[in-house]
């Protein structure tokens, strides 16, 4: 082999390597991915049972029900349609009817939404962008205007 050729074949070995990795890294990502969707939007998407997602909107009100030891039940509304959620665990410190919230976990074959993690908001100025941006679009939530 010259030197040229080499060369190129370090180069083209080099190339292969890194978009082997790049092809690698897509798909570990991939497999990942938890979409968003607010409670409406279910209507119109095929979200199969099993499948990840998160789910986000308000906590409806008179909707919460405490059941054996860490098991909770709720609906997320975003005021059009609500899904009904259980969740196991111990609930976030601010979690309470009205406030926005995001639950991440997936359907079960009863079409109740099993979540394994909720996160709610933090303090009353902040609502997670996900909901805050659904509820705007659906001119449910505006910002305060305090400042």
């Amino acid at each position: 082999m010259t030197r040229k050729q080499k060369r190129l074949s370090v180069i083209v070995a080099g190339l292969a390597f890194l978009g082997a990795a790049t092809g690698l890294t897509f798909y570990a990502l991939g497999q990942k991915a938890s979409y968003f969707y607010m409670p409406a939007d279910l209507t119109t998407t095929s979200v199969q049972p099993g499948q990840r997602i998160r789910l986000g909107g308000l906590v409806e009100k008179g909707t919460i029900q405490r059941g054996q030891g860490a098991t909770v039940g709720f609906s997320v509304t975003d005021t059009q349609k609500s899904v009904k959620v259980m969740y196991t665990g111990i609930l976030p410190d601010l979690f309470r009817e009205e406030q926005g919230v995001i639950t991440e976990g997936a359907f079960g074959p009863d079409g109740v939404f099993v979540a394994d993690s909720v996160l709610a908001k933090h303090d009353e100025n902040y609502m997670p962008k996900e909901v805050a941006d659904g509820l705007k679009a659906k001119g449910v939530w505006q910002e305060s205007k305090s400042e």
